[in-house]
């Protein structure tokens, strides 16, 4: 996978961002999950769609909102809540609602001189 920044920040853009490659992992977790609703009830998939769109907070630099608007016109009104709590609980979804403890080591294959 490749990732890049903008012009404006030091890169080609030539790629997602690693935020837009973040953004688009919740927006796919929560596609897989509609999807498998969908098809489990017997309902149709077709013209389902996950659009993300986030805002940045002021400090620390983070994502400080992000909105899923999930279509999917096949789905039954009687089975619109139970929908709604599914793609809720997705993977990602609720890792970001209990956050991983993140470790960041540093390594090197070389020994630094002293």
């Amino acid at each position: 996978m490749l990732s890049d920044q903008p012009v404006e920040d030091g890169g080609e853009d030539s790629a997602p961002t690693p935020t837009e490659i973040f953004i688009a992992g919740l927006g796919a977790c929560v596609a897989f999950y509609a999807e498998r609703f969908l098809r489990r009830n017997a309902l149709s998939t077709d013209g389902m769609k996950v659009e993300c769109t986030y805002l940045w907070a002021e400090s620390p630099h983070r994502i400080g909102e992000i909105e899923l608007r999930v279509e999917a016109p096949g789905l039954s009104e009687a089975k619109r809540a139970a929908f709604s709590r599914v793609i809720e609980h997705c993977t990602i979804h609720n890792t970001l609602l209990q956050p991983p403890a993140v470790r960041i080591v540093v390594g090197s294959s070389k020994t630094a001189p002293v």
